[in-house]
């Protein structure tokens, strides 16, 4: 296997030599360190081998000597494919720049379509689009990924709601849902509203339907708080009952904090690699420096190469090593008892409609165990307690 990778790599030929004295010849090649191999006897004074192309000048001398014919009749291996490459150059010239041109501009940016925006919404979409480097003619491998254009844009653009984005082929393609778009009404049909839960009833916002409680009643889990049946005895009509009833609820929470906290935290320092990617093989292009930090944390960003709307297994990727340091933070007692109560009113909020609000917090129970702070904590809350149940003449 070696020996057939040399003779492909040096080249080789093979010849025919005719004359008295071919024995003679190949000894006297032997001799001169002309490397011979597939020698033959094809005839009564011929014998064919073939021969490194580099010994041509040596063998040439050998048959000088020995008064033999020597005639080429075959060639093979690299220098030979060159040659041929060469001599067909152009047309392998241009087959490479077409390929190359052809996955160039299927890689860059020819279209932008901005659906669902009025037109100076559109307008200033398209302005920061091009701060962001999203326009015709601009490479896609040097544009950020749709979910980082996405969360720019609704930050950037207060008339917007959400924006949807997309790539498809070589066209960015953004769906808008602006803001203050007046949303269908919703039909009901007939319903009570009832309490979710145990409260006191401190506020009633009612839509529709007849209220059967009132501020500073006690209720419990499914007693009714607004009826869909109104109207006199005898005449009533069933309506889908709307509203909101706030009402004093309770949560209580139990809490634990570590008076001791490792962190792993970035400093700011970082190294930037960037490959070609092939399946699973990763060529590196850029960036050599070796890796020295302690701990680190890598995020990759991966765009493949596409050939017209073919997404191919060759993909460009960019490696940023960010460095990292653990940290270890130790609270003061009192820190850290805010701490435990930060997280767990951050928990409850969490948990609770963007209506709602927390209007006491008592700690009911303190400890402080194993290097950690224990609280056991009491919250009431003012929220919506309404869920429904639908309403069917006759109850």
């Amino acid at each position: 296997m070696k020996n057939h990778w040399m003779h492909f790599f040096s080249g080789s030929v093979k010849v025919v030599i005719t004359g008295k004295g071919t024995e003679r010849f190949i000894n006297e090649c032997v001799r001169q360190g002309i490397v011979v191999w597939d020698v033959k006897k094809p005839g009564t004074h011929a014998l064919s081998f073939s021969m490194y192309l580099k010994d041509i000048k040596k063998v040439r001398r050998v048959v000088r000597k020995n008064q033999c014919k020597l005639r080429f009749i075959g060639k093979k291996g690299l220098p030979f494919l060159i040659q041929k490459a060469l001599y067909n150059s152009g047309f392998l010239i241009g087959a490479i720049s077409f390929l190359m041109i052809v996955t160039l501009l299927s890689n860059m940016v020819w279209g932008i379509k901005v659906e669902g925006a009025k037109p100076e919404t559109e307008h200033l979409i398209i302005q920061e689009l091009k701060k962001l480097g999203v326009e015709r003619g601009k490479l896609q491998f040097f544009i950020e990924d749709n979910e980082s254009l996405q969360r720019h844009l609704e930050d950037a653009i207060n008339d917007i709601t959400w924006i949807g984005v997309e790539l498809n082929g070589t066209t960015y393609h953004f769906e808008v849902v602006e803001k203050n778009q007046p949303e269908p009404p919703e039909q009901f049909s007939p319903r009570n509203l009832v309490a979710n839960k145990k409260a006191i009833i401190k506020k009633l916002i009612v839509e529709e339907g007849r209220p059967v409680v009132m501020e500073n009643d006690f209720v419990k889990k499914g007693d009714l708080l607004v009826s869909g049946k109104i109207g006199k005895e005898g005449e009533e009509i069933y309506v889908p009952a709307r509203g909101k009833i706030f009402g004093e609820t309770w949560y209580k929470y139990t809490v634990e904090k570590e008076i001791t906290t490792k962190l792993e935290v970035l400093t700011g320092e970082n190294i930037q690699k960037h490959y070609i990617s092939i399946g699973d093989m990763r060529v590196p292009i850029w960036g050599f420096a070796k890796v020295e930090f302690k701990n680190y944390q890598t995020e990759t960003n991966k765009k493949h190469i596409k050939f017209f709307n073919w997404e191919l297994p060759i993909a460009y990727e960019k490696d940023t090593v960010h460095e990292s340091e653990d940290i270890t933070i130790k609270y003061p007692t009192k820190e850290a008892i805010e701490e435990a109560k930060r997280i767990g009113r951050n928990t409850l909020e969490q948990n609770l409609d963007s209506d709602a609000e927390i209007i006491e917090e008592k700690v009911l129970r303190q400890s402080i165990n194993n290097g950690k702070v224990k609280l056991e904590i009491k919250y009431n809350v003012i929220e919506n307690i309404v869920t429904t149940i639908p309403l069917v003449q006759g109850d």
